[in-house]
């Protein structure tokens, strides 16, 4: 199964280029993980800037897709828990699961319409940087809990 990753905007920060780096080294081991980065799109509404936001997301989607936001409402699981709904996306036969990181004030009702679930990494808000990063390092740490190898301590 593939993983695509649909997020909007660039990485600015250094310190977490190189984060993202050495996890999507690590991640590459184990799956193909594809990065999409849809560009920054500023509206002074923020209803207006997640309808354009959510216009971009949707374009990249076919009906086939099974497709997760992350979201701080989104269902909050452990990072075992995670490997276990992971594994299960990987058994069901799914070709591409998109896992979706939105902008500056979340997704757009036709998005939250489109998605199959809704992940949470935290109850707190991140940036979308912060979250690209976290988002591959518990791909990485569910991939070798999978594999039974070292790196998640319970």
């Amino acid at each position: 199964m593939n993983i695509r990753i649909l997020t909007i905007g660039k990485i600015s920060t250094s310190f977490v280029k190189e984060g993202i780096a050495l996890y999507a080294k690590r991640l590459a081991h184990y799956a193909r993980v594809d990065v999409i980065e849809l560009p920054d799109v500023k509206q002074k509404e923020a209803d207006l800037q997640k309808e354009k936001e959510g216009e971009l997301f949707l374009k990249q989607l076919r009906p086939e897709d099974y497709v997760v936001l992350l979201d701080e409402r989104g269902e909050a699981l452990s990072s075992r828990e995670f490997a276990q709904v992971l594994q299960k996306r990987m058994n069901s036969g799914a070709k591409v699961l998109y896992v979706l990181i939105g902008g500056a004030f979340g997704f757009s009702k036709e998005v939250y319409e489109r998605s199959d679930a809704q992940w949470s990494l935290s109850k707190m808000t991140f940036n979308h940087e912060m979250a690209r990063l976290f988002l591959l390092e518990q791909l990485y740490r569910a991939h070798t809990i999978l594999k039974g190898e070292k790196y998640h301590n319970d």
